[in-house]
């Protein structure tokens, strides 16, 4: 992935909050570009905020598709899908803040290689997967082996699972787009 303009970084935001909105008025999202950074391959994960909680995070490690689609794909997944939370109604697009993560490519790491705030973890046993952004891991203030134990929980692995043989352990770093320290348009166009 290249370096990201701030031209860049504006139109990522704006295309995963009309996805958003379409998402919270069950429409379909505008046409989004398909040349520069948007014809990109990289992993993505989007995460949404109401007010400053939590009410989704999607993403995609394994990239099939132009960043343009797996964004918008995530964006309204992230909004709309995420189990864990209700959908983003139409009241609450005012108070919402989009944080974009563009993953590198994900490359095996050993525990003395991790470093908090700069690596995210993907964990691998069998057909079972978890995957945890650096932020979790600073956000939560983990040490090494619980940021581990975390994504072990996330894959459905014993907590401790990331010791054993079978599993793969992989590391990335992130590149993150953010308006969540900048005040969200009033009006979404």
């Amino acid at each position: 992935m290249r370096s990201l303009s701030e031209g860049d970084c504006l139109a990522l935001r704006q295309v995963a909050r009309d996805a958003i909105r379409a998402a919270a008025f069950r429409t379909l999202p505008k046409p989004w570009p398909q040349d520069g950074v948007f014809a990109e391959r990289c992993g993505v994960f989007v995460t949404v905020r109401v007010n400053n909680h939590l009410r989704g995070c999607i993403g995609v490690v394994d990239v099939d598709e132009p960043l343009g689609d797996a964004l918008v794909r995530c964006a309204i997944c992230a909004a709309s899908q995420d189990p864990r939370f209700p959908a983003i109604r139409e009241e609450e697009l005012e108070l919402l803040q989009v944080e974009i993560s563009l993953l590198s490519s994900t490359v095996p790491i050993v525990l003395a290689e991790i470093e908090i705030g700069r690596h995210g973890l993907l964990v691998v046993q069998g057909r079972q997967r978890g995957v945890l952004l650096p932020q979790v891991a600073m956000d939560h203030h983990l040490t090494v082996e619980q940021f581990l134990a975390e994504t072990c929980r996330k894959a459905g692995l014993a907590v401790d699972a990331w010791r054993g043989p079978e599993t793969q352990i992989f590391g990335f770093t992130c590149e993150v787009v953010s308006d969540s320290t900048q005040p969200a348009p009033s009006k979404l166009s």
